[in-house]
């Protein structure tokens, strides 16, 4: 990573043009507050909290929706979705690192893949829009809800304020309320309806032609993961933007290759350490 590479990031992400794409890595260095166990945010790291912190059996353990499929066809969808909120937003956690970062930045549109609160925590003292991704609901063909932040609380709204930050939550938050994306049926059917264009908001259809994208703490090894972010990013610029992983696998440079994303082999402390934001 050059100097006047970081410094196209950070004006880009000032302005608008570059999106910051949040993975599980962003949260490497959150730990919780009492016990100073690290946060699960990892595959493996979230099914061996939603077992108790037994592996499960091979099969399972490749992917979480994959166990979080098996524990909602055993105990039921319930089961999966208390887990998270227990673990997002009924623990105390250490903040994280990128986070208190992008909070100095303040960009206008920023996805996060997370299920966990940190991103809206860095927004409380502004009011912002939040989108969060929902699935296997009736009555509606969306898989999206729409928030508005006045700075105390939360309301359901039919439309974005365009002039108003946008915090993307695709795979869900427990705050204002519990929905997630996580289990293999949950996938399919988001996806299925992001594919489709009832995932995201028309607005953010319009918004999102065009921009670049910058992938923090995103492996990009996983199918799910990859499927979801590839259609999240559709109508992005060229190139589609950059990804920062310091060890990349031949699969994923083969897939950032065929999506036009620039692979830069680096972590999240060169892009956070050595820069500090305007």
């Amino acid at each position: 990573m050059t100097p006047a590479l970081r410094d196209t990031w950070l004006e880009g992400i000032s302005s608008g043009q570059i999106v910051p794409y949040l993975g599980p890595g962003v949260l490497a260095d959150v730990s919780n507050v009492e016990t100073g166990a690290p946060i699960p945010s990892t595959s493996d790291a979230l099914i061996l909290a939603m077992n108790d912190g037994r592996p499960m059996a091979p099969k399972l353990m490749y992917e979480f929706p994959r166990a979080a499929m098996n524990v909602e066809l055993k105990r039921g969808r319930s089961v999966v979705n208390k887990f998270l909120t227990r673990t997002y937003g009924e623990t105390a956690w250490t903040r994280s690192a990128v986070h208190d970062w992008l909070k100095q930045l303040r960009p206008g549109y920023v996805i996060d893949i997370n299920r966990d609160t940190q991103l809206q925590d860095s927004y409380a003292d502004a009011p912002h829009n939040l989108v969060v991704g929902v699935a296997r609901i009736g009555g509606t063909p969306f898989r999206y809800k729409l928030f508005h932040w006045d700075t105390a609380t939360y309301t359901e709204v039919e439309t974005l304020d365009m002039s108003l930050p946008i915090l993307f939550k695709p795979m869900g938050t427990p705050r204002p309320e519990a929905n997630y994306i996580a289990s293999d049926a949950d996938y399919v059917d988001y996806i299925t309806e992001l594919m489709g264009g009832y995932a995201i908001p028309p607005q953010m259809k319009t918004l999102r032609q065009g921009r670049q994208y910058l992938l923090i703490g995103l492996r990009l090894n996983r199918d799910t993961e990859r499927m979801v972010m590839s259609d999240i990013i559709y109508g992005a610029g060229s190139p589609s933007g950059w990804v920062l992983i310091p060890e990349p696998t031949a699969k994923e440079r083969r897939f950032c290759a065929k999506l036009g994303l620039e692979l830069v082999e680096a972590d999240i402390a060169d892009l956070i350490g050595a820069t500090e934001p305007a």
